[in-house]
């Protein structure tokens, strides 16, 4: 009996996950139903359809049949407004003689009206964007996507990656000019593999996963582990303890010029000693991992020696 104990004990805490986890789900379910129903309150005569917006607005509408926008209306056998789905019911405006004060003009809200807008859509794919560090600094939607004008093939953005990110990320840019860095300026990488530029829990909007080294250890599998002999800095501090991503003046991104420089940071007494009087705390005598070579994890020593 004292044997199934633990067994049952951990069966109920996962149901009890498992159960917050759907109470979580139908919450958030429940709010952005919530948000969609306050956002299309209008009355429905007052939505004349899309076809009806392109007889003033044909410049716009011959540009829009590849947007992803109204393909989605189109999937639904054409039901729903495309256009009037972002700028509300068009009866007023169209019988207004195009009167601009009757219908949402995207352009002049604020930004906050503008998120508000996108979310009453796409609030489950973007939970956590009120909270993400560009909708506290007042970057919003449009600041990066141009909802008519965008390349849908890359999710309607104003411009390409990187270069969209310099345009605000002015400090980062020279980060990947220097001799070692991620070819993000080459195309092999984007900014959004490791961001996720709508928020996160993590900070620098870091992509959240259940083992935050997997950002790293997607691309660069050898150091993934799991390893008998773990190495503790990779488990506390994860990669971004030793590594930084954009770009350094050491072939392998550390986060300082020198390795010995670098482990000294935390093992400076075992480098003191008279078996590793040789490291000393010097960047001038022989690297570390000379002899500590599996230094992100061991399968056959605790001392990472291979």
């Amino acid at each position: 009996m004292k044997r199934i104990l633990p067994y049952l004990a951990l069966i109920a805490l996962l149901s009890g996950l498992s159960t917050r986890a759907g109470y979580l789900y139908a919450a958030g379910a429940k709010q952005q139903a919530a948000v969609a129903q306050k956002a299309n309150a209008a009355d429905p005569a007052d939505y004349l359809g899309s076809d009806v917006c392109a007889t003033c607005h044909a410049e716009i509408a011959k540009k829009f049949g590849d947007n992803p926008h109204a393909k989605l209306a189109l999937k639904h056998n054409g039901t729903g407004a495309t256009c009037e789905s972002c700028h509300g019911p068009g009866r007023a405006h169209v019988e207004g003689g195009g009167d601009v004060t009757k219908i949402k003009q995207l352009g002049k809200m604020s930004t906050k009206d503008v998120d508000a807008t996108c979310l009453g859509c796409h609030a489950g794919s973007h939970p956590n964007f009120l909270r993400s560090p560009h909708a506290k600094a007042g970057v919003g939607c449009t600041s990066c996507h141009s909802i008519h004008a965008g390349d849908p093939e890359d999710k309607l953005l104003t411009a390409s990656q990187p270069k969209l990110c310099y345009q605000c990320h002015t400090d980062v840019k020279p980060a990947f000019d220097m001799p070692f860095h991620h070819k993000v300026n080459e195309g092999l990488v984007k900014c959004s593999d490791c961001h996720d530029v709508h928020g996160t829990f993590g900070n620098n909007n870091i992509k959240s996963t259940a083992d935050q080294n997997m950002i790293c250890t997607k691309c660069h599998m050898e150091n993934r582990g799991p390893f008998v002999y773990e190495h503790p800095a990779v488990k506390a501090e994860g990669c971004l303890g030793c590594h930084t991503p954009h770009g350094s003046q050491n072939a392998r991104l550390l986060n300082v010029p020198n390795i010995n420089q670098l482990c000294n940071q935390c093992h400076s007494p075992v480098s003191a000693s008279t078996m590793h009087s040789m490291n000393a705390g010097s960047a001038d005598r022989p690297p570390c991992i000379t002899c500590h070579t599996m230094i992100h994890g061991s399968n056959i020593n605790p001392a990472f020696i291979r």
